[in-house]
């Protein structure tokens, strides 16, 4: 099965996603609905054999609407195809249902997304944080986020002032000033 019987089957299957292809560099990606992902990773899964997603990550769109994407890289190791999918979810309500009752794989990557980015996905086993700790109010990862961290007043964890969240060296420019000011929103104000 090449590439583009995968897309002609995909988009039979489910005609409403068939304009938002895009194709570039021997890569297919879809928008689908939010209401429809279930249904499109089935498909994808049980009857197009992509039995691996390789990928599922977040992205914070800041200052766009709608806020947050969610993008599933999937892989189908019977035919060597890649495949990718993308749900589009607003600021006020970034939800998008789990697919880690279809692919285990899922499941951490959800809750990555939850934990960095605020993403929640209805539905998941045990969507709970899985690098900050419990009761952390912020979502580090949204490009609202500050480079130079946030005061945290959690007792028995490393430090107690903002964390050093430096940005590296394509998002800072080198100065003797402090970390905030060296951050690129602080240049545009």
């Amino acid at each position: 099965m090449t590439l583009e019987d995968v897309s002609s089957q995909l988009e039979s299957a489910f005609p409403e996603i068939a304009g938002t292809k895009v194709a570039f560099r021997g890569e297919i990606s879809y928008t689908v609905a939010r209401e429809k992902i279930v249904d499109v990773c089935q498909h994808c899964r049980d009857v197009l054999a992509f039995d691996y997603m390789t990928d599922l990550t977040g992205v914070d769109h800041f200052d766009v609407e709608p806020r947050f994407e969610v993008v599933y890289e999937l892989y189908g190791l019977p035919h060597g195809n890649h495949l990718r999918l993308k749900v589009f979810a607003p600021e006020g309500d970034p939800a998008v249902p789990t697919v880690s009752h279809i692919w285990p794989t899922a499941d951490w990557h959800e809750r990555e997304a939850y934990d960095m980015l605020g993403i929640t996905f209805p539905g998941h086993p045990d969507l709970r944080r899985i690098l900050m700790w419990d009761g952390y109010p912020y979502f580090p990862l949204r490009k609202d986020f500050p480079l130079e961290g946030k005061p945290s007043e959690v007792p028995d964890v490393a430090f107690t002032r903002a964390a050093p969240l430096e940005g590296g060296p394509f998002v800072s420019v080198p100065s003797d000033g402090i970390t905030k000011e060296r951050e690129p929103r602080a240049r545009h104000v």
